[in-house]
């Protein structure tokens, strides 16, 4: 298998949850390989942010969206190629903020994709401005006084949208995480992995998640053991809300599991040619 760290210099703040994020990837995608996915079948789309730099330095095929916008460039990749893999890198800003109705309506579809969140809590590249998850009081550029926002609690949120894989892990357990997505990218329909990421510079968490997370130890029963477990204040629950099966949006549009075949004249058509 060839390397899945390109030459790119990485950029990434010392400390930064990015690194632990990275690092499971690798260690989900090579798993992946060795049960006999070939790497050539997977793709990978960005938003803009930190996270967005893992563009970058993972070596897969893919493209590097606009802010908010790399869902629905994931989507046209699954229509335009239903067997490919297609794994979603955003942040809490861009896929919370500018790209919301994005996030929703695939997980309303439950396009048979991943969305890995970078939920550090701020816009970082930015410099620490206050981002759809940021808690109550945080302070940073645009809330030196504290945030005055009640923040989105994501599982809930992409949970009631129709996603049917939602997860939460933290960047620095590091074998968990890579498990999570083991199981995230194997599942068949829009799946939602929420991971807690320290920002080393303007919102630095590990004090607080170190002390606050705690592993499921199973799959809740239902539906509202699951948004309860997700939304508790003290606790920052790690592992799978929610794993259901449902049919998938390109299969129920096309009929089946492949895109319609057009002849050149239908293609001009629908160009409007």
């Amino acid at each position: 298998m060839r390397s899945l760290t390109t030459a790119k210099e990485i950029s990434w703040c010392p400390g930064c949850g990015n690194f632990g994020i990275f690092a499971a990837v690798k260690k989900a995608l090579t798993r992946l390989t060795e049960s006999g996915v070939s790497l050539a079948d997977i793709v990978m789309t960005s938003g803009i942010g930190c996270h967005g730099k893992i563009f970058d330095y993972l070596n897969l095929s893919g493209i590097y969206g606009l802010h908010g916008r790399a869902l629905p460039t994931a989507q046209g990749l699954k229509l335009a190629n239903p067997k490919l893999m297609v794994i979603c890198f955003g942040g809490d800003g861009d896929s919370l903020g500018e790209g919301l109705e994005h996030t929703l309506f695939a997980a309303k579809r439950n396009m048979d994709i991943t969305l890995i969140l970078h939920n550090n809590g701020n816009y970082g590249l930015t410099t620490g401005q206050a981002s759809p998850l940021s808690e109550v009081g945080f302070k940073g550029l645009s809330t030196p006084k504290g945030n005055p926002e009640i923040p989105f609690v994501p599982i809930p949120l992409l949970m009631e949208a129709g996603a049917t894989f939602a997860a939460r892990a933290y960047s620095a357990k590091l074998d968990h995480l890579a498990d999570i997505l083991y199981q995230a990218f194997t599942h068949k329909g829009f799946s939602f992995v929420e991971i807690l990421q320290p920002c080393v510079s303007y919102n630095n968490t590990y004090q607080r998640y170190n002390a606050s997370t705690r592993f499921l130890t199973e799959l809740p029963t239902d539906e509202a053991e699951a948004l309860r477990l997700a939304k508790d204040k003290q606790v920052d629950y790690l592992g799978v809300f929610c794993q259901k099966h449902r049919p998938v949006y390109h299969e129920t549009l096309y009929g089946g599991d492949k895109p319609p075949a057009f002849s050149l004249s239908e293609r001009l058509k629908i160009l409007g040619g």
